[in-house]
């Protein structure tokens, strides 16, 4: 009978249907002891790890550096500069030993474009910012700048954040190759196409 109740390890297979090697285990290791992946594409300012730092002093270390089994850090590197900076003799890992030196360097990436390709709803940002506003709450620690805070609270959700149009470039070139028109009517018609456009400038060259 007790074989038939699920472990935690039959649990997750089950639901899930992976194994437990991708839901590896956890451990405290000497901060000293990690090793920064060398070809870390993703930079960190002062700035932000400062920002990092701030973050945990109130939140605490929520996030585990993720690593390879070996101490080289696959993901977290941010944070590890901003635990040395907080003076963090240890901190939490996950092992990710069970993956390739591919699926490593992927992860590497992945891990940190994922989560850009994330969105904000900002009419719910918006109230959930007001309502910490009320409770007094440090709003430096949520990551924004001060005017992208002002766009949230006093824009609107159509108009926060959205890329500038292009704009034209002032030294352009179009090349036409026509045959069987007469070069007067062509070039008529390009001079009629350039003042509808509004371009304020142009040269023709027949």
């Amino acid at each position: 009978m007790f074989s038939d109740i699920l472990t935690p390890k039959r649990w997750w297979r089950k639901l899930y249907g992976v194994h437990m090697k991708d839901f590896p285990e956890g451990k405290v290791v000497s901060t000293d002891s990690l090793i920064p992946y060398a070809m870390n594409s993703r930079t960190h300012s002062d700035k932000q790890i400062d920002q990092i730092a701030a973050s945990i002093k109130e939140f605490g270390f929520l996030n585990p550096v993720i690593v390879d089994g070996e101490n080289g850090i696959i993901a977290g590197h941010g944070r590890v500069m901003a635990a040395k900076k907080l003076g963090m003799a240890e901190l939490p890992v996950v092992e990710a030993k069970h993956l390739t030196e591919a699926q490593k360097k992927a992860y590497v990436i992945a891990d940190n474009k994922l989560a850009m390709n994330a969105d904000w709803d900002y009419d719910v940002i918006r109230a959930e910012i007001n309502v910490l506003d009320e409770f007094k709450f440090n709003l430096d620690l949520l990551g924004f700048n001060e005017s992208e805070l002002d766009e949230i609270v006093n824009g609107s959700s159509s108009d926060i954040a959205l890329p500038e149009s292009p704009k034209e470039t002032k030294d352009s070139k179009i090349v036409i190759t026509c045959r069987d028109i007469d070069k007067d009517d062509l070039l008529g018609v390009i001079e009629k196409a350039v003042s509808d456009s509004g371009i304020e400038k142009v040269s023709i060259n027949g």
